[in-house]
């Protein structure tokens, strides 16, 4: 019998199939999240599923399954679009900070921030103070970019080959770059997100916690549009072919009319819940004030752009210091040195505060993600953060803005300078004076003055964050942000992040595909 296989009787024997693959298109967010987690309970095909499956079933289904069982990862199968327009860069820099994120943002490279607007928070009687305030940052933008593309035009001639529509739009995406150092936070954008379920109810929790007004409404905003009829792409379409059939065969066009026309609800079962967070609301107090003690009279020491923590400390102390870096303005460097000199009891009352509030489905506190073998503070503007915040496979750690850090200066290898261009001096009282406006604001005594002043910060103004990751992804951060199409601020972080790595490993230098960001670039290449 050797050599000869063995055949199994064809009784109850499958016949044999190829793999079906298919794409799903028109099925309701929820149906269609109800349908796939049905993979596993159900031996339906996902067209049959899908056939048999009503609204209110998928209702019922994640009502049981999803808030009783607590089965948060059926929500991951409903994907969800959602415009968000007209909103503030504070606002906008909020809502995107979610780790399982994808979207889209209007560039202040490629548009001019004159046409936005801007959004005023409730100063109380300080309205024309704030507004005075921001009209003299859009007049200033307005005058650095036209001055600097002027200036671009006079350092860089248009090569013959170069049509002139393509030389004006380069250059001016050039001074566009130098130019959003002045626009206030307050500045309007809009942004298109496609985001989970799960990832848009704990997104408006977080979003409803905010000490910004103005982040809670739009928080309430994104429940509703989840909730209540979508904006129907096709609906003006379908009216006119529901009319078309109608006139010919009334009882199909109104079944047509039925089906083509409903309202549906993207998310009306999966987000119907959410609400602000006491865990959030409350560690944040509580660490703040666990900051402020620690550091009571302390000034902050001066701090690189970029510093690549050694991974020395016990995961206790790097615990404790994640837990109230985000809740103060202090590097990390220096806030670690005081936590290490803590006695291990105290250090572990710290670690225990982040925890203390945690309700039953809450995921742990952002700062609880240690381990990773890069840690980067950064302090750079509020611009190029707004880049590199991006980036979602690392945890970052963010500091609320503040004037403590000072600003920067833009300042491009190649590319006229402020002095050269005339500009430095109007630039920087341009900025000392938002500095002065969001100290007088921020001490009006007004309710939440000390949130609604720092919409008054520019762009250049400095915030200091934490990036952790691993080796891999400083690899990909620092060869892509630090290309010559880029933006020069987060290019010198790039490059900076990129130094640290190959000082403290030089056998792995040798990895990384790095633009140097000190050479002059050609300014016409984008």
């Amino acid at each position: 019998m050797s050599g000869d296989t063995k055949k199994l009787p064809s009784a109850g024997n499958p016949a044999p199939s190829e793999t079906d693959v298919y794409a799903i298109h028109g099925a309701d967010p929820e149906v269609l999240a109800y349908a796939m987690a049905k993979y596993s309970r159900s031996a339906l095909s996902m067209k049959e599923s899908l056939s048999e499956i009503s609204s209110q079933r998928a209702e019922q289904f994640l009502n049981t399954f999803y808030f009783q069982y607590g089965h948060r990862s059926i929500a991951d199968l409903a994907h969800i679009p959602f415009a968000i327009e007209r909103l503030s860069l504070l606002a906008a820099i909020e809502l995107v900070d979610e780790q399982r994120w994808d979207g889209q943002e209007r560039s202040t490279r490629y548009q001019d921030f004159r046409r936005s607007g801007w959004f005023t928070p409730d100063m109380g009687g300080r309205t024309a103070e704030f507004t005075e305030a921001i009209e003299a940052l859009f007049l200033a933008y307005q005058r650095l970019s036209s001055e600097m593309l002027e200036a671009l035009k006079r350092a860089i001639p248009r090569p013959e080959e170069m049509k002139q529509e393509g030389y004006e739009r380069t250059l001016k995406a050039r001074a566009f770059d130098v130019a959003r150092y002045l626009l206030p936070l307050a500045t309007n954008t809009s942004l298109g997100q496609i985001v989970n379920a799960r990832t848009l109810e704990t997104q408006v929790s977080r979003l409803l916690t905010s000490p910004f007004a103005e982040v809670r409404h739009i928080a309430e905003k994104l429940r509703r549009a989840a909730t209540e009829p979508a904006w129907n792409v096709h609906h003006a379409m379908a009216q006119v072919l529901c009319e078309e059939i109608g006139s010919v065969d009334g009882e199909c066009g109104t079944r047509l009319t039925d089906v083509l026309m409903r309202p549906v609800a993207t998310a009306p079962t999966l987000v119907k819940y959410a609400s602000p967070n006491p865990y959030l609301a409350e560690s944040r107090k509580e660490l703040a004030a666990a900051a402020a003690e620690l550091m009571a009279g302390q000034s902050i020491d001066p701090s690189p752009v970029v510093d690549l923590l050694d991974d020395a400390e016990p995961l206790e102390v790097e615990l404790a210091t994640s837990l109230l870096y985000p809740n103060c303005h202090y590097s990390y460097r220096q806030l670690r040195k005081n936590v290490a000199a803590l006695p291990a009891v105290r250090r572990d009352e710290l670690i225990a505060l982040g925890a203390k509030h945690r309700g039953r489905h809450d995921e742990l506190l952002r700062s609880f993600s240690a381990g990773h073998g890069f840690r980067f503070d950064i302090l750079m503007d509020i611009g190029g953060f707004r880049d590199m915040h991006r980036h979602r496979r690392c945890v970052q750690l963010l500091q609320g803005y503040t004037d403590l850090h000072g600003y920067d200066e833009p300042v491009c290898p190649g590319q006229p300078t402020l002095a050269e261009a005339g500009l430095e001096a109007e630039y920087r009282a341009a900025m000392d004076a938002a500095f002065a406006a969001y100290r007088s604001l921020r001490d009006s005594g007004v309710p939440e003055s000390e949130q609604s002043a720092q919409y008054v910060l520019p762009l250049g103004t400095r915030c200091r964050s934490m990036f952790k990751m691993d080796f891999a992804q400083a690899l990909y951060i620092s060869e892509l942000r630090s290309g010559v199409a880029g933006h020069f601020s987060y290019r010198r972080v790039a490059w900076e992040m990129y130094k640290a790595v190959a000082e403290r490993h030089p056998a792995l230098a040798t990895h990384f595909r790095i633009e140097d960001v000190n050479q002059p670039v050609d300014l016409l290449k984008r």
